[in-house]
């Protein structure tokens, strides 16, 4: 397995899995096999627990104390190996964030809010539309209009338990859509930040 730790503007990402079940407008994964000197980031399938593992394992993390989870998938796809390698990586004392699109529930037909918060301390999710429908027609989610009340009740959620939240757009959408936004995450009382679309 290549890439299960990779390095992005000096900060350490874990590579999990390439599943999602979304397909974005402004996806990445539509424009290369990486980003900046990662390499590719395609896997030939989800690594196994060991092989993550092993991976951290040969890589020097002299001077860091963040990881960030997130790769060429939704990590919340491969949850049980999510779960036990952040258990490792707190125990060694790492602070750990999760960028995921928010849908862990409906992807694992459970609630796994809490799940994740007994280890990870900081929630980036993707809001990416004001709407359900705006959201559906950006996302193109397995899990249709559903999807997007999904992501505003996990990220409340992780929020009730105590984490650092926030929710994030690409700045693909319109002005419009970005004050929308905004005003539903006021409401949420959780921080948007816009990110600027990486070619």
């Amino acid at each position: 397995m290549n890439n299960i730790v990779y390095e992005f503007d000096g900060d350490v990402y874990l590579n999990l899995t390439n599943k999602c079940p979304c397909r974005c407008d402004f996806c990445l994964r539509k424009n290369g096999d990486g980003i900046g000197q990662s390499g590719s980031l395609w896997l030939g399938g989800d690594p196994t627990l060991d092989e993550i593992k092993s991976a951290i394992d040969s890589f020097d993390f002299a001077g860091r104390t963040d990881v960030i989870l997130c790769g060429y998938g939704e990590p919340t796809c491969a949850l049980d190996n999510l779960l036990d390698i952040c258990r490792i990586l707190k125990d060694r004392g790492f602070t750990i964030r999760l960028n995921t699109n928010g849908l862990s529930d409906l992807i694992n037909g459970r609630p796994t809010a809490s799940e994740l918060c007994d280890t990870v301390d900081i929630f980036s999710i993707s809001l990416n539309a004001p709407t359900a429908e705006k959201y559906d027609a950006v996302v193109h989610s397995d899990f249709g209009l559903a999807a997007f009340d999904a992501v505003l009740k996990f990220a409340s959620e992780c929020k009730r338990l105590g984490k650092k939240v926030k929710f994030t757009v690409v700045d693909v959408i319109s002005e419009e859509d970005i004050d929308a936004c905004r005003s539903l995450c006021e409401q949420l009382d959780i921080p948007l930040r816009v990110r600027e679309y990486i070619d």
